[in-house]
């Protein structure tokens, strides 16, 4: 009975730091947020209903999908944040493109074929009572030799929390 009580005392401590919402000593960006994108300039402008989900994480990294991750197919983009003033926010996330096969032949043999990858720089500023954010976005694509490809633009985006209340 005496060696179960220190491993029971931990399991009860990993279980507490295990809780269901953002640490009170966390950053105050960290959580989930959906947002409105539009784009002024580049291949993204004409998407007028475009959307961002993000997950920001204790820690400095992020994980972020589109309303569009569907088309083409792509994966949702990795990343990271940081805090850089007083409710200011800096994060850079990246994705995979991929390319449509030139026939259905292609698609059964190989599906979408890698075709670069898209960077998204983000600044982030947070309101007073933490539950929404207005951002500036810029989007640089890369071909699959990493050099500069067409089609890069700027953003405004408008994200709110997502959180359990309706």
């Amino acid at each position: 009975m005496g060696r179960l009580r220190p491993l029971a005392l931990l399991l009860a401590l990993l279980v507490a730091g295990c809780g269901d919402g953002p640490r009170e000593d966390a950053p105050a960006l960290v959580g989930a947020w959906r947002s409105a994108i539009q784009f002024r300039s580049g291949a993204l402008a004409s998407f007028k209903d475009l959307e961002f989900m993000y997950v920001f994480n204790v820690g400095g990294t992020l994980t972020e999908s589109s309303n569009y991750d569907g088309a083409p197919p792509v994966p949702p983009a990795y990343g990271v944040w940081r805090a850089v003033g007083p409710r200011e926010f800096e994060a850079r996330f990246e994705y995979y493109a991929t390319t449509p096969p030139p026939d259905l032949e292609e698609l059964r043999a190989g599906g979408w074929l890698p075709a670069g990858r898209g960077v998204f720089t983000e600044r982030i500023s947070l309101s007073v009572d933490g539950q929404s954010f207005s951002s500036t976005i810029r989007y640089v694509p890369l071909d699959p030799e990493g050099k500069l490809a067409e089609g890069g633009g700027e953003a405004t985006g408008r994200g709110v929390r997502i959180t359990l209340a309706p």
